[in-house]
């Protein structure tokens, strides 16, 4: 059962985090505007709260979960740099000079 929840992606890249952050102001953006006019006309501000918060929900339920069209630009990692079999109690930082500040 657990290894059925691990099988779940859960990230995003940043190009995905940028068009959830789009995607996401723009609807709540929407939502508020139609909202407002909405609750204008029929002069009824719980209408423009209730539109608003219908706004933020489908906004969520497109955004928060890592779709697959948050996920087509993953980062390209380095292979990890394997150590020497020197002398690895000296750290690569104490191996170079030391500048002086004046």
């Amino acid at each position: 059962m657990l290894s059925m929840f691990k099988s779940i992606p859960s990230h995003m890249d940043y190009k995905g985090q940028k068009l959830a952050e789009q995607i996401f102001q723009g609807i709540i953006l929407i939502s508020a505007v139609i909202g407002f006019v909405y609750g204008l006309i029929i002069e009824q501000f719980g209408w423009t709260v209730y539109i608003v918060l219908a706004g933020f929900v489908i906004s969520c339920v497109l955004t928060l979960p890592p779709w697959p069209m948050y996920r087509k630009n993953p980062l390209c990692w380095q292979p990890p740099v394997q150590e020497s079999s020197g002398d690895s109690s000296q750290k690569p930082q104490e191996t170079l000079k030391k500048k002086k500040h004046k």
